[in-house]
């Protein structure tokens, strides 16, 4: 299965100012795949080392930063020989040895000829112990679950993530029910690249869902194992209350639905270790919609899961509620439209999205990004309801011109002009943009064509 992060890879082996590459993401989003698969593609040999289980290497550079005799290490225990552009270097599981961290700056400065990627959690480079973290002397490269066009690639369905890149609209409106099926189908197996490897072998729901409960019986494991026994039963308290915040209506985050006598600030720490291991994705609220974004955000958030398919698993949703257009499915259908929204924003589009809600008034926008120097409001619907009014008060207020909807409707443009109001505000127009939910990876393009 391919990977779409390579190409941010063979954009670094090939950069004059390559310094050590962070490979860095959630658990079992496919790091060590995706180092080793670059390795074998693109470079001669492979020098792996894997910290959690190979004591002599990790013993070697917890004695010092000499790097002439730490290469002499790698290159002796390997039995490969090393040469600058040839080998690649693969520091695995980096967190397990904090100085082997460290040791990448010295690295970078003294042998910067040599192609070397770190791979390992957010956590553990979150919690790092060691003598001091390799500031400025380090690339990074984030990774997320697989996106609906890496799933689409591993079904054997890479012709329509090929229409969506192209953003040819009239084919990919003749093949909207099909899209919607495979969308329907994203939607439970998610972007896991376990799950999906097994759903693309066998076709199997059943085992999708195993594989799902195992991944996240790993992560509350890790819950233990990198946190204090206090900061362990908060994270289980939130990691637990996510489905049910996500459930209603006003998706905020909640600290007193977590659990009785509940204070916002016990969670402050117990919030950032779920974020610094990726396992959650904040969305921030802003009052003001302004550049940058990040600058206007206020303490309001919607905490989301690393991925749609472990949110359905931990909901226990069956295949037949997320296949079929079941109407038990209900308020949820927006929890899961949502999460998959936010994640491909990251994992497709590279935007970072927060949300916006009037102050003492019921109107809210599901995300607004800052993207190429101008604010855009999107509003999500589950299905085909196509009413906005979020999105026109949002759009009359800011004096906005463009807006996105995304639904399982078809794609579209249309006009909207919104009357004068009584107060003596203006006459405003704008352009609402139909994409559907399974083409979102093309918004950054949609959104550059109609502003150039």
């Amino acid at each position: 299965m391919d990977r779409h992060c390579i190409s941010e890879l063979i954009a670094w082996k090939n950069s004059s100012r390559r310094k050590p590459l962070l490979l860095l993401g959630a658990r079992q989003v496919g790091k060590t795949w995706v180092a080793r698969e670059f390795g074998r593609k693109y470079y001669k040999n492979i020098v792996y080392v894997r910290f959690d289980r190979d004591d002599f290497v990790r013993q070697s550079f917890e004695k010092d930063y000499n790097i002439p005799r730490l290469m002499d290490t790698l290159q002796v225990h390997s039995r490969v020989q090393i040469v600058p552009g040839e080998t690649l270097i693969i520091l695995d599981e980096i967190q397990d040895c904090p100085c082997a961290l460290t040791s990448l700056k010295y690295f970078c400065e003294d042998v910067p000829e040599h192609h070397i990627i770190a791979a390992g959690s957010l956590l553990g480079l979150s919690v790092h112990t060691g003598t001091g973290f390799p500031v400025g002397k380090v690339n990074r490269v984030y990774m997320y679950p697989m996106s609906f066009s890496e799933f689409l690639e591993a079904l054997d369905c890479g012709q329509y993530a090929e229409l969506i890149r192209r953003r040819d609209w009239r084919m990919i409106n003749t093949f909207h029910d099909k899209l919607e099926e495979l969308l329907r189908q994203y939607y439970y197996v998610g972007g896991m690249p376990e799950a999906v490897q097994s759903y693309r072998d066998r076709r199997n729901l059943h085992t999708v869902r195993r594989i799902q409960e195992g991944l996240l019986a790993d992560y509350r494991s890790d819950f233990s194992k990198h946190a204090t026994a206090a900061e362990t039963h908060y994270i289980a308290q939130i990691w637990d209350s996510i489905p049910e915040q996500l459930a209603r209506e006003d998706k905020r985050f909640v600290h007193a639905d977590v659990g009785e006598r509940v204070k916002a600030p016990m969670l402050r720490g117990p919030i950032r270790w779920l974020d610094d291991a990726a396992l959650v994705q904040p969305v921030y609220r802003v009052r003001r919609p302004e550049i940058p974004l990040s600058a206007y955000k206020d303490g309001a958030f919607k905490l989301f899961f690393v991925d749609v398919g472990l949110l359905g698993a931990a909901c226990k949703l069956p295949p037949s509620v997320i296949l079929e257009h079941n109407s038990v499915f209900g308020q949820f259908k927006g929890a899961l439209t949502e999460q998959f929204v936010q994640q491909q924003l990251r994992a497709e589009c590279g935007i970072t999205p927060f949300y916006w809600a009037a102050e003492r008034a019921q109107a809210e926008v599901d995300f607004v990004i800052d993207e190429d120097y101008s604010i855009t409001p999107i509003e999500v619907k589950a299905e085909r309801n196509l009413q906005a009014k979020s999105l026109r008060s949002f759009c009359k207020r800011y004096n906005s011109k463009l807006a996105v909807r995304t639904s399982m409707a078809e794609y579209g443009v249309s006009s909207v002009t919104l009357p004068a109001g009584k107060g003596g505000d203006p006459e405003h127009s704008f352009t609402i943009v139909d994409i559907p939910l399974y083409a979102i990876a093309a918004l950054p393009a949609e959104l550059q064509s109609f502003r150039h």
